[in-house]
Formats: structure tokens, sequence, C-alpha cells
């Protein structure tokens, strides 16, 4: 099952590194999430990571710099719904309906589904689907390996979430509410489990 860490909207001191020692211990997709940031200030610390990395990296804003910096590509939201004229690399989505999942699926890589469980990093924001909706859309098909479970994702989620479908999680709150002594290892748990 596909892990995704998505940033914090903000910056901090030692991002950089943190993000770093994510890759290291084999995150495979970062969503780069600063909605109030300017390109330059994501040029920023974009530049503090090795490159090797960079094409690791999902954007969900200032598009481009998915084409100027070798980004793995770009992510559609509420603030930018669609992608460039002539854009033609990865491009994943963010959804909040089932009914969403079936009309933007196609033109995507994957999409987010959310909220899948109460979130942790968004006070009041809760699930959004019973269980058993979240069996049905899979045995309809519109849940499969190109959908990935966001919303109050943590390590004791990780199994359901794989067998109601989903092709992975989005990690947001969980991650980035350990301790920085914790961090690596959180990771590392919530990627090995079985």
């Amino acid at each position: 099952m596909k892990l995704i860490v998505i940033t914090l909207p903000h910056f901090f001191e030692g991002e950089a590194e943190l993000l770093t020692a994510l890759f290291h211990a084999g995150l495979e997709i970062l969503h780069l999430r600063k909605p109030e940031a300017s390109a330059t200030d994501m040029e920023r610390l974009l530049r503090q990571l090795p490159e090797e990395y960079l094409n690791r990296i999902v954007t969900h804003d200032h598009f481009s710099l998915a084409t100027a910096w070798h980004l793995k590509g770009i992510h559609l939201n509420g603030r930018h719904p669609q992608a460039p004229d002539g854009y033609c690399g990865h491009i994943s989505c963010s959804c909040h309906s089932l009914e969403e999942v079936e009309r933007r699926k196609p033109e995507c890589d994957y999409v987010f589904l959310s909220p899948i469980y109460d979130s942790i990093s968004k006070i009041g924001y809760a699930a959004a689907y019973s269980p058993d909706t979240l069996r049905q859309a899979q045995i309809q098909g519109i849940i499969d390996e190109r959908v990935i479970a966001l919303g109050g994702i943590s390590a004791e989620h990780l199994s359901e979430v794989q067998s109601l479908g989903f092709g992975g999680a989005a990690l947001l709150g969980d991650v980035w509410n350990q301790p920085a002594s914790n961090f690596i290892p959180h990771f590392l748990k919530m990627k090995n489990h079985d």
C-alpha cells in the first residue's frame, strides 16, 4: 500500500532535514502543500532538499515549479481545479465525494478521497463516509488502487484502509504530531505495517 506524506501548510525550522530523513526512510511521494506560500518560498525549501528526491514531490500550488524543478507532478484542488494548458505530467486531485472520485479519476494518476476518519489536523472535520458506504464503493469499483484515503489516517487505520480497497493512505496530522525523536520511527512503523 502506497504511503504519501503531506507537508504542514506552514514552513518551520528544520523542515528540509525532516523531509530528507523521510525520503531516506523510504518515502516514495511527498505532497508539497503550502497554500499561503509564494513560489520563491517554495523554491527556497526545494533548494534545501537533495536533488535525487525532487522527482518524488507533487506540488499543490505554483504548478510551474513541477517543470522547472523536475518534480513528480501537480495536485489539483479547490484553489487550482485544472491543470495548466499543455501540462502532460503526473496529476493527482482532491475529492470530497464518491461522485467526484468517479468524475476525476479518469484524468488523474490517483485521487485523494477525504475525510475517511475524523481529521487529526483540522478540528471539527469529521469522517464523511460510513464503513458500509466505503465497502459498497469498493464493490462498485469506485474505490480501487488509484484512490488514496485521506483524513484522520493513523497506524491503527492502515489495515482497514487496505481492506477497503484503497491504493494507499495520505498522512498529515498523525505524522507531524510526533515528537522529533519519534518522527522517523513512527513513519517506518506505518510504512512496514502488515
